[in-house]
């Protein structure tokens, strides 16, 4: 149990500083496409720039995170948020479904307007569940390994590896 919680642990503050670097990329960079995934040994930027400032920026971002600026640690464009929206919309339409006698078509305007209610609140709710679950500020003694440059396909990649001290 003792592994679980401890692995839990490093990517959920991994997924942070991922977040982190990404929001300090975007606004230096803001025509910058950027794509994150978060392991349990760091994480993959999928995106076209070069490895300096992606070591400048990833050690930048622990800095602001160990210095309280923990909003850096949620992103609005996590896959947590899609997850969450998905997971209430499917609920919503199928509660706003279930048990009724009616046909197929007559059912849809139903299930569009609870789906698209409870898309509505899962954006919000969404960051909370990142703020709480996901992602975690707290990067103590965390600090960066080593950032490896190369290629998937036509992208350019770095995979950023993140250690205790």
């Amino acid at each position: 149990m003792n592994f679980l919680y401890s692995l839990t642990k490093r990517v959920r503050q991994n997924h942070a500083v991922e977040h982190a670097t990404m929001h300090l990329l975007s606004r230096r960079h803001p025509s910058l496409r950027l794509v994150g995934r978060t392991t349990a040994s760091g994480f993959l930027l999928y995106g076209q720039m070069d490895t300096e400032t992606v070591v400048e920026t990833v050690l930048e971002a622990l800095d602001r995170l160990r210095h309280g600026e923990n909003e850096l640690a949620v992103h609005p464009n996590c896959g947590t948020n899609i997850v969450v929206g998905g997971t209430l919309a499917g609920l919503a339409a199928w509660l706003a479904t279930r048990g009724r006698r009616r046909s197929f078509w007559e059912q849809v305007p139903s299930a569009l307007l609870a789906s698209t209610a409870a898309l509505v609140i899962a954006q919000p709710l969404g960051m909370l569940f990142q703020e709480r679950f996901t992602t975690s500020p707290a990067v103590g003694d965390l600090r960066l390994r080593e950032v490896v440059s190369g290629r998937w396909g036509t992208t350019m990649a770095h995979r950023v590896e993140l250690a205790r001290r």
